[in-house]
């Protein structure tokens, strides 16, 4: 492992990050089970790359199927391209109906931001001040992480994320008007400045921010008010998409957000890189005659069987169910354990978390949820953290996750936090 590591530091150079204190050298994977180089296994409790679980056979056989046969560019008519496009925009309402095929989420939301202009005719755009959507230099600038080199630019605004223990407007009932008027003061801003207003982009669940619990209707006061300046709302379903939260296959359904545009990426071809951008037909038009667009590896014959596979296991497999019902049993788990750190246990679906806050108060543990994510990695479970204050435990695995995997997951973390202070 030594070898290893210094061999990739001398490769792949410096800054190339691991998790884990200890990186663990991964060789294999099978549903929600990963296994390292001395053959022992690791339950994952993190990676939504494979959706449907490392390796799914059903996925596995249609890449290798259509790879045997033929891959090559969208600029040839194929059936399979086409249909899978019918099949996944008939799972969207409110005239999303057009899909462009791309290879990363990070892709797909640049593209989105760059459809919110060709529409608008503005150049302005908001996000959160939480958020994460992607590499590529536009959608860098909404990234909590790091200044861009040059300072962000001027036509990008972000606006204070929800929260669930320190609420915006001091109150859970406050919350959803004092976030509209966070992004309506944006607005006036980037209109004041030249820029106009094109699109609010933001993922639906909140799932960088925190993934704090709101109700359904949170966003209406919010999408009253880009409306109103005629901009366009970009839903980011790259985390809480294809029936992640359980109770439903989007995350905008979930809140009640009807978008303009949404995205998606990474779960779409359980680790084939295939992602989307689903819109109206006049958003489209107006990209590709501002911009024009060709990908040579989007849109291939192989990218759909990877996509179609995958949603062919969710049907078969009835993972949006498996979703929401061990979702909740894992819920409940977590929230019986007792511990004086514990400020929140919340999620929906398969995408929970614990937040841990310094004993009788709300200021962020980080370093505590750091170690607590260290001491799972020792005991064979694999999770991170996440949240403004990287102080939230992020439980986000693969949609075969099982009533027993969640009893694993809830007796290592109570085993893991009676050894902590």
């Amino acid at each position: 492992m030594t070898d290893l590591t210094a061999r990739r530091a001398r490769v792949l150079g410096p800054r190339m990050t691991t998790f884990y204190r200890e990186p663990v050298e991964i060789v294999r994977g099978e549903g929600v089970w990963l296994w390292d180089a001395g053959g022992r296994a690791y339950l994952d409790a993190y990676n939504n790359v494979p959706h449907v679980g490392h390796g799914h056979p059903r996925v596995v056989e249609a890449v290798a199927d259509q790879l045997a046969t033929l891959n090559t560019h969208s600029r040839y008519l194929h059936e399979g391209i086409v249909a899978y496009g019918e099949r996944l925009t008939g799972r969207l309402g409110e005239g999303l109906d057009v899909l462009t095929m791309v290879c990363t989420g990070s892709e797909a939301n640049d593209i989105a931001l760059r459809m919110g202009w060709a529409a608008t005719g503005k150049t302005g755009l908001i996000g959160t001040d939480a958020t994460y959507h992607g590499n590529t230099h536009l959608v860098s600038q909404f990234s909590s992480g790091r200044t861009p080199i040059g300072g962000r630019v001027d036509w990008v605004r972000r606006v204070p994320a929800p929260d669930s223990l320190r609420p915006l407007g001091g109150s859970a009932e406050a919350q959803a008007e004092a976030f509209a008027a966070g992004v309506a003061r944006a607005i006036d801003e980037l209109e004041a400045a030249g820029h106009g207003f094109a699109a609010l982009i933001l993922d639906p669940f909140f799932a960088n921010e925190g993934f704090p619990d709101l109700p359904p209707g949170f966003m209406a006061p919010t999408q009253a008010v880009v409306r109103a300046a005629g901009g366009l709302v970009i839903a980011d379903e790259v985390q809480p998409g294809f029936g992640r939260t359980g109770g439903h296959f989007w995350g905008h359904e979930r809140i009640g957000l009807v978008p303009d545009i949404v995205t998606m990426g990474k779960p779409m071809g359980n680790g084939y890189p295939v992602a989307g951008v689903v819109t109206r037909g006049e958003i489209v038009e107006a990209f590709r005659r501002d911009f024009g667009y060709f990908n040579t590896f989007a849109g291939t014959p192989v990218a759909a069987a990877a996509a179609s596979a995958v949603l062919n296991v969710i049907e078969a497999e009835g993972l949006q169910a498996n979703a929401a019902e061990v979702g909740t049993h894992l819920l409940a788990g977590l929230r019986a354990l007792d511990h004086p750190r514990i400020a929140d246990v919340r999620g929906a679906g398969l995408f929970v978390g614990v937040e841990f806050t310094e004993p009788g108060g709300l200021e962020p543990a980080p370093e505590f949820t750091a170690e607590a994510v260290e001491r799972m990695r020792e005991r064979g479970v694999l999770m991170h953290r996440i949240g403004r204050g990287g102080n939230i435990l992020k439980i986000r695995p693969p949609m075969v996750f099982s009533r027993e995997n969640a009893e694993l997951l809830v007796a290592t973390l109570g085993e893991v936090l009676e050894g902590m202070d």
